[in-house]
């Protein structure tokens, strides 16, 4: 029984008989525990191997990586996927990889790459080794690896895993048309498989453009034990001979994938459920070069609310998206943590550090997971709320300067507005409508609506007279400035004048100052008014009417023939500025 030279967490013993040259026939031996297990039909030219772990506690180092390509933004599935390895890595002491597969030199991009980084970056997934830090494994772009894939090309060349093949498009084509009529997969019919020396000379020589293709075994079945899918195995006789390298010279993904895992001595390939249909093939490679199997865990894919793929359709689903839409960092960690995996407990929420101690492999689910962008909005809303009120304040004071609505992103104005207004806010834009509309006054709407009609008829031009009373005296302005204690002084005595208390004293005051039937607390409201007239902060352009402009627009109102006469406040509305 022959071992394979392996690393400290793996080793893989083959178990050869006289059969094929490249992979000897055995009988079946199957075990399910193993991660990677080949095994012959009966009565079928095949092979068998049986691969068992040591596994990293016994002294082997965790090593996993997240190897996105530069052909786009950074998609949702993919940041979880980067999550996911991030957080075993860590949870395990072990590093965290990033490499960058850009092979399809066409639709790469450096900017797509640079994206990539600062949106990893953004999350707070830094990374151990690979592009702006190097490694001992490096380079970490495959464009930069060439000269590896090609010196293991060869190395299958010689030792016969592999064989050069001279077919035409056209022949390849044919074949596939074949196999259509006679219902069979679309593989390749080996026709250059068991070309000989002299026949691969003559088209050497003519310059004939060829593929390298890697020998398959005709019968059997391939075994893997993944680590969040359990037992999957797929039969031989569905894949044909596969190119490792195109007629360009360019090596083919599974072919890089496997040299890079191997040579960068990954110890686990945590990736998409998409990829495990390329796990055949890299196990084969695998065994012909002789590395160790990693482990292998396929995450199931992030689905749209109808369980369909999540895509553009669907809106936003890259990772700079939201980042551009206001949504925090820490929530969208939180929230992609969650599709897919829990720690068995009702706590949703988790900062990275908590997610690193409490993550494992085990709990993640292979079941697919809803994409709810409703609950993303929620939970960033939670994450925004909990931050410490000078970053809070920041966060919003910047976004309403930069936005245009105030002049200044800090001071005493925006402590108070982003305190106030906070609960409103799930998203750092929102904090712009939520103070366009403190600052608004639509007074008219508001009494013309069917809500504002009990309002009203409950006495209201008794409590514009007091107001105004209260305002032209400057009892109310003085109470202002007096702040909170002021405020609450003032409208104790300004209900017992009016013998009203409760809904029937705080409503029409709240509809008559603010111009609206609800908001935030009225007091803190009516104050943060008083400070936006004197503070000299908010822009020109942010619509702010002022309460000396709000009193003024009492004035005018005919308030004792309103209800005979609704036209007259129609007519006010009109007139007012």
């Amino acid at each position: 029984m022959a071992t394979l030279a392996g690393t400290p967490w793996l080793r893989i013993r083959a178990i050869p008989e006289a059969s094929s040259p490249i992979f000897r026939q055995s009988p079946s031996l199957y075990h399910r525990t193993n991660r990677l297990n080949i095994s012959p039909l009966p009565r079928r030219r095949g092979f068998s191997i049986f691969a068992s772990s040591i596994g990293p506690s016994s002294g082997g180092e965790v090593r996993v990586r997240f190897a996105p390509s530069p052909t786009g933004n950074l998609h949702v599935g993919g940041a979880r996927t980067a999550l996911f390895n991030y957080l075993f890595a860590r949870s395990k002491g072990g590093k965290f990889i990033l490499r960058i597969e850009d092979t399809d030199l066409e639709r790469s991009t450096k900017e797509s790459e640079e994206a990539v980084l600062q949106d990893l970056s953004w999350l707070g997934l830094s990374w151990d080794e690979g592009p702006g830090i190097g490694g001992d494994y490096g380079p970490y772009r495959q464009s930069e690896r060439n000269v590896l894939y090609k010196q293991y090309a060869e190395n299958l060349i010689n030792s016969g895993h592999v064989y050069r093949c001279f077919c035409s498009t056209e022949e390849l084509e044919k074949m596939k048309e074949i196999a259509k009529l006679k219902q069979l997969p679309p593989v390749y019919t080996g026709m250059w498989a068991s070309a000989t020396d002299e026949e691969v000379q003559e088209e050497l020589t003519k310059g004939t453009p060829y593929t390298y293709r890697f020998r398959v075994p005709k019968e059997g079945r391939l075994k893997i034990y993944d680590l969040i899918r359990g037992e999957v195995s797929w039969n031989l006789d569905t894949l044909g001979d596969f190119v490792i390298m195109r007629s360009n010279g360019q090596p083919v993904y599974n072919f890089c994938v496997t040299v890079d895992d191997a040579t960068m001595a990954i110890s686990h390939v945590i990736r998409a459920e998409e990829h495990l249909p390329n796990t055949l093939r890299q196990a084969l490679i695998y065994k012909a070069l002789g590395f160790p199997m990693p482990y292998f865990a396929h995450v199931s894919l992030i689905l749209a609310p109808d369980r369909s793929k999540l895509s553009k359709r669907h809106g936003a689903t890259s990772v700079g998206q939201f980042k551009e839409m206001g949504y925090l960092p820490q929530a969208m960690v939180n929230y992609l943590a969650l599709l897919g995996w829990g720690d068995g407990t009702e706590n949703e929420f988790f900062s990275l550090e908590e997610l690193v101690e409490k993550f494992s492999i085990e709990r993640v689910n292979k079941s697919g997971a809803i994409f709810d962008s409703t609950k993303l909005r929620w939970m960033n809303g939670q994450h925004l709320r909990s931050l410490p009120s000078e970053e809070l304040t920041k966060l919003i004071g910047e976004h309403w300067k930069d936005t245009g609505i105030l002049t200044e992103s800090e001071g005493l104005f925006i402590e108070e507005a982003a305190e106030l207004l906070k609960d409103g806010v799930d998203l750092i834009p929102d904090s712009d409508k939520a103070l366009s509309n403190l600052l608004s006054y639509p007074l008219y709407a508001t009494l013309m609506s069917s809500e504002g009609k009990p309002v009203l008829e409950d006495g209201l031009s008794e409590v514009v007279s007091g107001l105004l009373a209260a305002y032209d005296s400057g009892e109310l302005l003085h109470a202002l400035e007096e702040g909170q204690a002021g405020w609450q002084k003032w409208v104790k005595s300004f209900g017992k004048s009016l013998k009203r208390k409760g809904k029937s004293l705080f409503m029409p005051i709240r509809v008559l100052l603010t111009g609206k039937l609800h908001g935030p607390d009225i007091g803190a409201s009516v104050l943060l008014l008083h400070r936006a007239g004197t503070s000299n902060v908010i822009a020109p352009q942010a619509g702010f009417v002022t309460l000396d402009q709000r009193f003024k627009m009492l004035r005018e109102i005919e308030w004792e023939s309103f209800n005979k006469d609704e036209t007259v406040l129609e007519s006010a509305a009109t007139a007012s500025p």
